[in-house]
């Protein structure tokens, strides 16, 4: 039988791999952004991204792992992640139809904030009214970016508003799982949940790429997805959500330099500001975190 790893404290590594993750996923997210401009339905770029990554999954891990790739300590918690992850690249992929990159990468990178408005239901940790407010802040900051009931304005960011939190609900379910399955196990279930529930509706309106660049993009959708879930779900096993969610704002650059230049959307004054908005709740947050940790840390060595 597979050994799972336990979790351990090394915050710094956890920092690197999901930094690590965020260039690996930034592949993924161009690539879907190029088949949903060349016109294919949303169902079977997900489907393609899941199914691609199933494959490779299977072909990389099955001979070495063998049946342990399929064991699990909590298939529910697993199935459930599955699907919040699928409902999370739906929204983003639809809403990417619509919106450009960097609108959407935004949007979404309000899921720290919801990670630290649930981590206390959810993960039983204590939210005090200074995170509260940093959270605050951080959505006025989308605010600013959609601009509700201005003609700027655009329904589909509700799209990515939805994906942001089930993107935060995943990050959690993945760090109750960490120490519980092994990171292959969790891509597994990630992988296998999406195809299985999206096969019945997959090929009703399937349409074959029509460029070569396309193809290229069709394929590498599941390498990029699986390399880049597998380096993030590692990541949490070295550090919590709360800690490693404020590093992933650098792939914001990236996919702002990336819909500049590749589909000619480049981001305007209110992206930028309400972009510095959600940035800077989510460091303070982080930063309230480190000091929290600190503390605790030195009043645990005078009890001792």
């Amino acid at each position: 039988m597979t050994t799972v790893s336990p979790i351990e404290s090394r915050a710094n590594l956890g920092i690197m791999l999901v930094l690590a993750s965020q260039l690996v996923l930034l592949v993924l997210d161009i690539s879907a952004k190029w088949l949903s401009v060349e016109g294919l339905p949303t169902s079977e770029i997900v489907f393609v991204r899941y199914g691609m990554h199933l494959v490779l999954l299977l072909l990389l891990f099955l001979p070495v792992s063998g049946q342990d790739l399929f064991r699990t300590n909590n298939l529910k918690l697993e199935i459930l992640r599955g699907a919040c992850l699928l409902i999370t690249t739906g929204l983003n992929f639809l809403a990417m139809k619509f919106l450009p990159l960097t609108v959407t990468s935004a949007i979404q990178f309000t899921s720290p904030l919801m990670i630290c408005a649930m981590s206390g239901p959810l993960l039983g940790e204590k939210v005090g009214w200074r995170r509260w407010l940093a959270i605050g802040v951080g959505f006025c900051g989308i605010l600013v970016i959609v601009r509700p009931g201005t003609e700027a304005f655009q329904p589909a960011a509700l799209l990515s508003l939805g994906c942001a939190f089930f993107l935060a609900l995943f990050s959690i379910l993945t760090r109750k799982l960490a120490g519980v399955d092994t990171a292959q196990t969790q891509q597994f279930y990630a992988g296998a949940t999406p195809v299985i529930l999206l096969l019945p509706i997959a090929f009703t309106d399937w349409t074959w790429p029509s460029l070569p660049i396309s193809w290229v993009a069709f394929f590498i959708m599941g390498a990029a997805g699986l390399g880049g879930h597998y380096l993030n779900s590692v990541a949490h096993r070295f550090a919590s959500p709360a800690t490693l969610a404020p590093f992933s704002y650098l792939s914001l650059i990236y996919l702002s330099i990336a819909s500049w230049l590749i589909f000619n959307q480049p981001p305007d004054q209110w992206f930028i500001l309400g972009v510095c908005i959600i940035v800077a709740s989510g460091l303070y947050i982080w930063l309230r975190e480190r000091m929290l940790a600190k503390a605790n840390t030195a009043v645990e060595v005078i009890e001792r």
